[in-house]
């Protein structure tokens, strides 16, 4: 019955798998985005994972009939590509996707989504039970959402529907975004601009603090390792959790999810630091329905089942053909 491919491009990490036509996973690869030069370079990435999924599944290209595609954003739909990524070099303004994935495949049948709408897919599809009304939220190196209203999931014409974390967040704008704009909720709570937010903090206000905020090693991961034992890291997760609320208040207030499975590293590596303070704040946020907050089920590789589902779905992630 032929196999199918799925293919997660995030910014530290590319997965691809190889699939049945039940939705099994067959088959992995995993390897490292590159940062550049240029975007063929990471095009090139992911058709080498791809290819090492195959490898892995003992089935030839040839023999994988869809694929889907998960990415960070923005997405041009139109031309199956990624245009000038916020989390990636300048010298990568575009990397094409749908294109070479067909002819490694020799398919017309290639799916592109952003990674967080593959990921509303991913959870819905293989879940036990199907909410029609949900979203998935993605904190990590970026932060993004894939919503379906209705049971069905909300792309835009462009594919860039669910770029919350281009939300404003802070009107102040106090911290600029990597994608050049003031106040935005990624610019504060992303696992890549935690470090520089805690770093502006702290030089607002030199206080003593037990965080390397002056090395190179600097992490988010510093930051919820501190919290709760220094006074300033705790100040810091205290300020990202309020913005983490105000963002998820605002995906409420727009879709009414009934759930919001939430995913990424940071909230995978950090649930207790980042679900629970969310789910404190939003009754003082919400006027209407709290969603149930969830971490999702799938760990890392919810958007990448989510793209094998689109794959196995003609795109759609339309749970009725599901298991």
């Amino acid at each position: 019955m032929g196999a199918y491919a799925g293919v997660d491009l995030g910014a530290t990490h590319i997965r691809a798998v190889i699939g049945d036509a039940d939705g099994a996973i067959i088959a992995s690869h995993k390897r490292d985005t590159p940062r550049g030069p240029t975007g063929i370079d990471v095009t090139e990435a992911v058709l080498d994972a791809l290819r090492g999924a195959c490898e892995a599944a003992d089935v030839a290209p040839s023999e994988v009939v869809a694929s889907g595609i998960a990415s960070f954003g923005p997405l041009d739909l139109a031309g199956g590509a990624v245009e000038n990524p916020a989390n990636l070099p300048d010298s990568i303004d575009r990397i094409p996707l749908v294109g070479p994935v067909e002819n490694l495949f020799d398919t017309e049948r290639v799916y592109l989504h952003n990674d967080a709408n593959a990921g509303v897919i991913g959870e819905r599809y293989y879940a036990d039970r199907n909410p029609d009304d949900m979203a998935y939220l993605t904190i990590s190196s970026g932060i993004g959402a894939g919503v379906a209203v209705d049971g069905n999931v909300l792309r835009g014409w462009d594919g860039n529907a669910g770029e919350v974390g281009h939300l404003t967040v802070d009107p102040h704008g106090f911290m600029t975004c990597g994608c050049g704009h003031d106040g935005h909720w990624e610019a504060y709570c992303s696992g890549e601009n935690i470090p520089d937010y805690a770093t502006r903090l702290h030089r607002e206000d030199p206080v003593e603090t037990a965080l390397p905020i002056d090395t190179e090693g600097f992490t988010a991961a510093d930051v919820f390792e501190y919290a709760g034992e220094d006074e300033f890291a705790t100040h810091v997760l205290e300020q990202i959790s309020h913005w983490n609320a105000i963002g998820v208040a605002n995906i409420v207030h727009a879709y009414a999810p009934l759930v919001i499975s939430v995913g990424g590293a940071v909230a995978i590596n950090n649930p207790d630091q980042i679900i629970d303070p969310i789910r404190e704040r939003l009754d003082d946020m919400v006027m209407s329905n709290i969603p149930d907050i969830q971490l999702t089920t799938y760990g890392d590789d919810v958007v990448v089942r989510g793209a094998l589902a689109s794959a196995l779905t003609g795109g759609t992630g339309d749970t009725s053909s599901g298991r």
